[in-house]
């Protein structure tokens, strides 16, 4: 296992088995993320998608009461009080959520407990969400006033689509991990004694696969929900080539034709 040294310890990273671990380790806070762990992000998603070992990423919160409850309001009145403060605030903000965004490899939400406001929107960052039977879902801007830009409310209409988003902003209210199971917020729903074990074993199929295929398909799927004139069919092409020149696509072929499991290597 691979540890990651960073910069503050309320976020965790280590590599294991192929897997990338982010981990919001606030749990007496229901790991509510503050300014520290927003920068540390792209530091994390940087590493993770240099090293080849890492064939998938996944999220968890620390302890068994949240993946993330929101941002850390105790830190507002220091971090966010002035002008100035709020920019700086939001460039972090922003820069985390792109970077998670960015990544071209698999990322996978494993969500227990509270999964609430700036918590969803990092669990929408994910491609997969994996969900205990407990995980709890909502966005309560409306409850306190906020307003939210049209990135951040665009993804969640590209999974949901318009009338379930319609319903999780003008309620605020909490939903059930079987409720975003059935909008489709959420893949899984699993015991939560099994949410791991369910998350590992997803995350070891997927990294098992031919790496490049992975991505090109990410891509492609990416660019479908992006508006037109943002979408980089070029690059889709690109890496779809990349695929069929690859010894990977060799090893695949070999592996089937010889009924074994295929070792592929990204190359």
């Amino acid at each position: 296992m691979k540890k990651l040294t960073l910069q503050t310890k309320r976020m965790l990273a280590h590599v294991e088995d192929g897997v990338g671990w982010i981990t919001f380790n606030q749990p007496e806070k229901h790991n509510a993320v503050s300014h520290d762990m927003w920068l540390a992000i792209p530091e994390i998603i940087s590493a993770f998608a240099a090293d080849d070992d890492v064939r998938v990423v996944v999220m968890r919160g620390a302890g068994d009461r949240a993946f993330v409850s929101g941002a850390d309001i105790s830190e507002f009145e220091d971090k966010r009080g002035t002008a100035g403060a709020v920019d700086t605030y939001g460039a972090a903000t922003t820069a985390a959520t792109a970077a998670l965004r960015s990544l071209e490899k698999p990322l996978i939400a494993m969500i227990r407990g509270y999964c609430i406001g700036g918590g969803l929107g990092i669990a929408l960052t994910a491609d997969l969400r994996i969900s205990a039977e407990d995980g709890q879902f909502a966005i309560p801007a409306a409850r306190l006033g906020l307003g939210y830009g049209y990135s951040g409310i665009k993804e969640l209409v590209n999974i949901v689509g318009p009338a379930f988003a319609y319903e999780i902003f003008f309620t605020a209210r909490r939903f059930t991990a079987q409720e975003a199971k059935d909008m489709g917020l959420v893949n899984r729903v699993a015991p939560v004694a099994d949410l791991e074990r369910t998350t590992k074993e997803l995350a070891s199929l997927i990294a098992g696969n031919a790496p490049l295929t992975v991505k090109a398909a990410k891509a492609a799927i990416s660019a479908a929900t992006q508006d037109p004139a943002q979408r980089d069919i070029a690059k889709v092409d690109a890496l779809v080539a990349q695929c069929f020149a690859s010894q990977d696509y060799i090893e695949g072929r070999r592996a089937f034709m010889e009924k074994r499991k295929p070792q592929f290597t990204g190359q």
